[in-house]
């Protein structure tokens, strides 16, 4: 039975606490939201140091139009981060192979599931190390990282925090402590390590020297149905960098989307507008694919 004593309503939307269990044990925190009649199960993978709050809206959105939601914190993050991340150690690849994957191993049912992934959580589909469960997978703001792909501007911004503000902070804190400097969350320093490592190469991590191929047969096991949004003002994944990422998954239906701000009537999108209030028409048309497939 469901207590109602920590269950939050929104309207018609009922939001619910979850615990979850990573593959290796790890605790995960997360939320279930949800609406009445579910007609299909969506699962929101979040970008890089950002927690499940910040797509709460979504979330509740898809709720309304008959969605089973679910959105959880990878380890390190948000509810799913210890006390301290100094002495903190994972493996930037953990957040799915281990976090996202115990995550649906956890999901009661048969019912299934249409990924949503936000940056990072486009890159996660490839090495869950099983993907019978997922139906399609929706991204937004998935890109290959090099700083090559991005605007010239963007590429001295991205260079200085790889090179130089980056080091000179998990130097002294033990992590990469981004909370007191006002540029969003914490990130424990094996994710800030193989970050800036896999962000050197044009192709990302498939062009590690030690990891390269095995991904590369990962991501070719892929067969669901994709569709890569990317908006034309994205700087950090502009739709080069999306074009070169997911032409590895070499076996799937890709549907490769630019979006034009304009065209969605807000001034900009970026790299985090695509979860904001504002952009209902875009979640319209994404929500309404995955209800076509099941």
């Amino acid at each position: 039975m469901r207590d109602v004593a920590q269950m939050t309503f929104t309207s018609s939307v009922i939001q619910e606490p979850k615990e979850f269990v990573a593959l290796d044990g790890y605790p995960l925190r997360g939320r279930h939201v949800y609406s009445g009649q579910q007609r299909a199960r969506l699962l929101v993978a979040g970008a890089t140091g950002v927690p499940q709050g910040f797509y709460r809206a979504f979330a509740e959105y898809a709720a309304l139009r008959g969605f089973e939601v679910f959105t959880f914190d990878y380890r390190g993050v948000g509810e799913s981060a210890p006390k301290s991340l100094r002495g903190f150690e994972m493996d930037l690849r953990d957040w799915a192979r281990l976090d996202l994957a115990g995550v649906i191993a956890n999901l009661d049912g048969d019912m299934p599931i249409h990924l949503v992934g936000h940056s990072y959580g486009g890159h996660a589909l490839g090495i869950l190390p099983d993907l019978s469960p997922i139906a399609s997978l929706h991204s937004f703001a998935t890109g290959a990282g090099w700083h090559g792909w991005m605007p010239q501007l963007e590429q001295f911004r991205v260079k200085f925090l790889w090179n130089v503000m980056g080091p000179v902070v998990v130097k002294k804190y033990g992590y990469l402590s981004w909370k007191r400097f006002g540029f969003g969350e914490d990130l424990p320093l094996g994710v800030f390590l193989q970050w800036k490592h896999w962000c050197s190469f044009p192709n990302y991590w498939f062009d590690d020297p030690e990891l390269g191929l095995e991904l590369s047969h990962m991501f070719s096991r892929v067969t669901l149905p994709i569709t890569a949004y990317n908006s034309i003002d994205d700087r950090w994944a502009t739709p080069t960098s999306r074009d070169v990422f997911f032409s590895r998954y070499t076996d799937a239906k890709v549907n490769l989307v630019d979006l034009n701000p304009a065209s969605y009537g807000v001034r900009k999108i970026g790299h985090m507008g695509y979860f904001r209030r504002g952009l209902e028409k875009l979640w319209d048309e994404a929500l309404a694919q995955m209800g076509t497939l099941g």
